[in-house]
């Protein structure tokens, strides 16, 4: 892994070269508050972006609470969002979580880490996600591209997204909690790309530990 130096070098880059939060910054997928932040959370696991838009388009349609959630069957919110995949499992997933925030939060969402993992369906990624977009906190969650990217410059070197998340809360500097989630994801859709990485442009390249990676003349 990348010495403290070098790992402060990299954001310090990352922080010239990548947009930060923005001050209208919403909760997952844009949504306006945090209990359909969760769900849209929930619902975007192995589905594409668009996928999941779509999906929680048509649900948010139906209902936009815990409450109004439980008064639909469960046909009905599988067929809604059934764009974004596993829909039987995420509608159980979806009740459950509804049903234990009315009964043991009051329908509101809890805005720490351990609050939100204590709900069903709520994971570590999703805990994160929804604390650093919808609550404002300091805090890098790790997605798709976060844990790519990290795994591959040198700042971790973990094999999962969970383990990537807990050495970058112990790794990073204080001063890039609040921003660097937003840096390193637009930094893996933008630059360090899952397939045809842009080495060529890369503002971390002195100190990425696999360095430049050859691509084919037909990914180019």
């Amino acid at each position: 892994m990348l010495s403290e130096e070098q790992v402060e070098t990299v954001y310090y880059k990352l922080s010239e070269a990548m947009p930060g939060r923005t001050k209208n910054a919403k909760g997952p997928k844009g949504q306006p508050d945090a209990f359909r932040s969760c769900i849209s959370c929930m619902l975007s696991a192995q589905s594409l972006d668009r996928n999941t838009a779509a999906a929680t388009r048509a649900l948010f349609k139906l209902a936009k609470t815990p409450e109004d959630m439980l008064a639909l069957d469960d046909e009905t919110i599988a067929a809604a969002i059934k764009p974004c995949g596993l829909y039987n499992n995420k509608t159980k997933n979806i009740r459950k979580f509804c049903t234990a925030l009315i009964e043991e939060r009051g329908c509101v969402v809890p805005d720490t880490r351990e609050g939100l993992m204590s709900l069903p369906g709520i994971g570590r990624k999703c805990a994160d996600i929804v604390m650093s977009f919808t609550f404002g906190k300091d805090v890098i969650a790790v997605d798709t591209h976060v844990h790519r990217v990290c795994n591959r410059i040198g700042l971790t070197d973990a094999k999962t997204a969970e383990k990537t998340a807990q050495q970058l809360e112990e790794r990073s500097p204080e001063w890039a909690m609040a921003d660097g989630h937003f840096w390193l994801i637009q930094f893996g859709k933008r630059v360090c790309r899952a397939r045809v990485p842009k080495c060529e442009i890369c503002v971390v390249s002195d100190q990425c530990e696999t360095g430049p990676i050859v691509r084919d003349k037909d990914e180019a």
